[in-house]
């Protein structure tokens, strides 16, 4: 009987030494949390608005050139009918290529995405990374927009600490 006492004993000595110790952040609440992330923002949001304006104004120039087309499509030959439509086909390409050259990817409003947010993720993640190491934390989870977080203790959460740690840097 001691002997599966001790057994059991040790299992669990092994099994709590063995555990690891986590926090849980909410990235959303740090980044809202810093000025200088929210400026970015409001500069990505209005710089977002004015390049849609301009979308918008090639796809209204699109649509008045294919309206234009409509009226006087009968009475125009086929040849004119085909250039016509060359015309507005070309137009709405450019107009999409131009869309893609903002809004894409590889656009300019990522690439100035990059530029503003990019440097504050890197301070962000270097003092969530300091935070853990310096109290020996061995993983970091964000609850920021997790559909599966399903529960966890609020003992856990370091958001605080670490918005903390940012402001004295």
């Amino acid at each position: 009987m001691k002997r599966l006492i001790l057994a059991v004993a040790l299992m669990l000595g092994v099994t709590a030494a063995s555990a690891q110790n986590f926090a849980v952040v909410d990235s959303e609440k740090i980044f809202k949390s810093i000025a200088e992330y929210n400026k970015a923002i409001t500069e990505l949001d209005e710089l977002a608005e004015q390049y849609q304006e301009a979308v918008d104004a090639k796809f209204e120039q699109v649509e008045e050139l294919y309206n234009a087309y409509m009226e006087r499509r009968e009475t125009l030959s086929e040849a004119s009918q085909r250039a016509n439509e060359e015309n507005i086909l070309n137009k709405e390409q450019e107009a999409q290529e131009y869309q893609e050259s903002l809004f894409g990817t590889e656009g300019e409003l990522m690439q100035k995405r990059l530029e503003l947010i990019q440097p504050i993720q890197q301070k962000v993640f270097a003092a969530i990374e300091e935070y853990a190491a310096a109290k020996g934390i061995d993983m970091v989870i964000d609850t920021a927009q997790n559909a599966t977080m399903l529960y966890y203790s609020k003992k856990a959460d370091h958001t605080q600490a670490v918005i903390d740690l940012l402001k004295t840097k």
